[in-house]
């Protein structure tokens, strides 16, 4: 008597390890505007401070 489903149903650790996403991965495409953007904001906070204190 064959069934239709003989298959073995996945292990959830195995389910969860397929689809984890890695930090990196989701991190790296977003520096190369995260990155100047900060950068320019630090520099206006410095500016505004160096004025600030003249």
């Amino acid at each position: 008597m064959a069934h239709d489903h003989d298959h073995i149903a996945p292990n959830r650790a195995d389910v969860e390890a397929a689809h984890a996403q890695d930090v990196t991965e989701t991190v790296v495409p977003v520096i190369p505007v995260v990155l100047p953007v900060v950068g320019a904001l630090m520099m206006f906070l410095l500016a505004f401070i160096a004025v600030h204190m003249a």
